[in-house]
């Protein structure tokens, strides 16, 4: 879409800074002198992601302060994707970029009714943020609007309405969701130490990477990425799908990923007992 624009893409990676049987999603983090090295005058947006999807990494006040100083310094636009809002675990908490001092005329927030209700199917979200920035989404947005008929728009309006009223009650389903969650999250952490991963537990959302490289198993040679090859090799071998996460990576930095897969934990209990039953037959 930057392309598309006219623009052109320049990204930088978050790196692991730690290593063990079990890490942390917050133990991946961006080099500040790397971040800083990105913006120049030419920089006129960033696109930012907390609760970060694929690691579930939920950025710090001191990290999200860092990119909105650059942003600021180099009259920046912030387009913070943030549908992964009211999916965080423990003390982690998620901080919106629009809240930090000077970044509300410079960020457009994007929310989804698919995460935020679980009902992922419902291709439905919104944008955040001021007139003037606004204004220029509605532009692209009338020619693109496919998946948002109005029996699912007036849904997702009741639904806010409704959990508008229940925050910080029992029956807050906002809330309830990473109290659900959290259960689920650990116990897979634990399957996957059994059978010799190596999971990084997020701090949000509801996906899991690991390592996976302490198996053993033979890939074919193909020119396909690595991590693409194991995810194959695993659904026939194994009948377990996972997501091969340098997908979600460019070109340069796509090797970073390729010795790790992405899990999901936002299912039925059925089926998480049923990976655990083929995670505890390979261990």
């Amino acid at each position: 879409m930057v392309k598309v624009a006219g623009g052109v893409p320049v990204f930088i990676p978050l790196r692991p800074t730690k290593e063990g049987k079990v890490t942390s999603s917050g133990d991946w983090k961006l080099d500040s002198a790397e971040l800083a090295g990105k913006f120049n005058s030419k920089t006129k947006l960033i696109i930012f992601n907390t609760p970060n999807n694929p690691l579930g990494k939920v950025f710090t006040l001191e990290e999200m302060t860092e990119i909105a100083d650059l942003c600021k310094k180099h009259d920046v636009v912030c387009v913070s994707d943030e549908v992964y809002e009211w999916m965080t675990y423990g003390t982690a908490k998620h901080i919106k970029m629009a809240s930090l001092p000077g970044m509300w005329d410079r960020t457009i927030t994007i929310g989804s009714a698919g995460k935020t209700f679980s009902v992922t199917g419902w291709k439905l979200g919104w944008c955040i943020g001021p007139k003037h920035l606004i204004s220029c989404a509605q532009v692209a947005h009338q020619n693109c609007t496919y998946t948002s008929p109005t029996p699912t728009q007036e849904a997702v309006a009741r639904g806010l309405e409704l959990e508008i009223s229940r925050l910080g009650t029992p029956e807050s389903y906002l809330t309830s969701l990473a109290e659900e969650l959290l259960p689920k999250r650990d116990n897979l952490v634990q399957q996957l130490v059994d059978a010799g991963l190596k999971p990084v537990v997020p701090e949000g959302g509801y996906f899991m990477m690991a390592d996976y490289t302490g198996k053993e198993f033979e890939l074919p040679d193909t020119d396909e990425a690595k991590d693409f090859r194991f995810v194959q090799w695993l659904i026939k071998n194994k009948n377990l799908a996972v997501i091969p996460p340098s997908a979600f990576y460019s070109a340069e930095h796509e090797h970073l990923a390729e010795n790790y897969v992405r899990f999901c934990f936002i299912k039925k209990d059925d089926t998480l007992k049923k990976a655990s039953k083929i995670l505890k037959e390979w261990s």
